[in-house]
């Protein structure tokens, strides 16, 4: 009964806030607690702001003529008035998730989805139990579809996630080596994931499939698809073309070309293709989607800093990830010189020692001029390479690169969030010397 009421109250405001630095007059105000904050200290100030409306878990002789409700639990309120409005709005809602990618194909989908339809999509990376519903709650009744991003480092996470957006289409990127210290094994991460395909099974809704990908094939026996790639039985059948420079794809001999550096990326182009194209998105509107998307925040970026060409993905990286992007980097250019710097990979728990030397070893079989690893984990495996150098952190780094005033490469960068490696940048932003 609480859900319902609130969900009028929210109906009539302009938004939910959970921060009251944020909130805008208008808002509903969530009291969430954290291990460092308690909502509830500031639904007074939410309410003196301007919030029509705070919604707390304890409570407080001060908010007892003012606009509140108590509840038992501000989170779960929350995510149960996310559940609520989407039932409320009954519009279709796609769910994507998967070790790598899923960021990256999910901001392809938006932008070639947008060509036809109103879309409300997860904004960056709010993918978690409290992102997902806060991203729900941006749908309103101009909303045709959603698209939402689902990220998990713990088993049940999907399944919990999947229960809030009640999704009718989902799609995973792929299964790679990531939050293993959550997850214990690839196998555990192939387990979670699978866990949307499980809830889709459940309520007869329909996968899109990358076909080519033999490890969804091998745990799925769900025959209410939607798929691509090369394979014979794919619905959109997608040729991948060498492409040393961008990634591209093909299809009906149409060229597909991007913004997007790593031929990795192939394959969330032609993700973003088979669902615009289920969707009847027209193929030139696709095309031209794809071909004008540009990343940011720090995730395939090709980059001019100087006389260098920089390749930024230094948002996330795990060893699928980072083997992927080294393999494409090694392999093009060939006749250019190279650096690749590489941030420690991070939550990979009791594999991350082995992980990293595994690392390492690939690395010292590549084409490429200088390898600086960063931080305490590479800064614990062994080679004899003199071609690979270690720093403790990304200061140290910078440090050897302002001295070494680096020009006319080409640079991949590469490693985990916490390890910050885009703040290199600055470091090759000076101009190449006048001839």
């Amino acid at each position: 009964m609480k859900t319902a009421v609130i969900h009028q109250q929210f109906l009539l405001s302009t938004g939910v806030s959970t921060d009251t630095r944020y909130l805008k007059p208008g808002n509903i105000f969530f009291a969430l607690k954290g291990d460092n904050f308690n909502g509830n200290q500031f639904a007074l100030q939410a309410l003196e702001k301007g919030a029509s409306y705070v919604i707390v878990d304890e409570k407080q002789p001060a908010l007892e003529d003012k606009k509140h409700l108590v509840v038992d639990n501000c989170l779960e309120q929350l995510q149960k008035l996310a559940t609520f409005h989407r039932k409320y709005l009954g519009i279709p809602v796609i769910a994507i998730t998967g070790s790598n990618g899923k960021t990256t194909t999910k901001e392809l989908l938006q932008t070639v989805l947008n060509k036809k339809y109103r879309v409300t999509a997860t904004h960056g990376n709010l993918n978690n139990h409290i992102g997902v519903p806060l991203s729900l709650l941006k749908m309103n009744q101009n909303t045709e579809i959603g698209l939402f991003e689902m990220g998990a480092n713990h088993p049940g996470e999907i399944d919990f996630l999947s229960n809030i957006a009640l999704p009718d289409y989902g799609f995973i990127t792929n299964f790679g080596k990531a939050h293993l210290q959550g997850f214990g094994s690839l196998e555990g991460v192939v387990q979670a994931k699978t866990e949307l395909y499980h809830h889709l099974k459940a309520k007869n809704k329909l996968l899109f499939l990358n076909m080519d990908d033999e490890k969804q094939f091998l745990h799925t026996a769900y025959k209410h698809t939607f798929g691509f790639g090369t394979h014979s039985k794919a619905q959109v059948k997608i040729e991948y073309p060498e492409a040393p420079g961008m990634a591209e794809i093909i299809f009906n001999k149409l060229r597909f070309k991007s913004q997007l550096s790593g031929s990795y990326n192939a394959q969330n182009i032609a993700a973003a293709l088979c669902i615009g194209l289920y969707f009847k998105v027209p193929v030139e509107d696709i095309k031209e989607a794809i071909a004008n998307y540009k990343p940011t925040n720090n995730r395939s970026q090709t980059l001019s800093k100087g006389s260098n060409t920089i390749y930024l993905d230094a948002y996330n990286a795990n060893p699928t990830s980072m083997m992927a992007s080294l393999q494409h980097f090694n392999i093009s250019k060939t006749n250019q010189q190279k650096i690749a710097i590489l941030g420690d990979m991070k939550e990979l728990g009791n594999s991350s020692e082995t992980e990293h030397q595994v690392m390492v070893n690939f690395l010292e079989e590549l084409n490429i001029s200088e390898i600086y690893l960063v931080g305490e984990n590479f800064k614990k495996t062994s080679s004899s390479k003199a071609n690979i150098i270690k720093f403790k952190d990304t200061e140290s780094l910078k440090k050897h690169l302002k001295l070494a005033k680096i020009q006319g490469y080409h640079i991949l960068i590469k490693g985990s969030r916490g390890m910050a490696l885009e703040n290199t940048l600055e470091v090759f932003e000076v101009p190449a010397p006048a001839n």
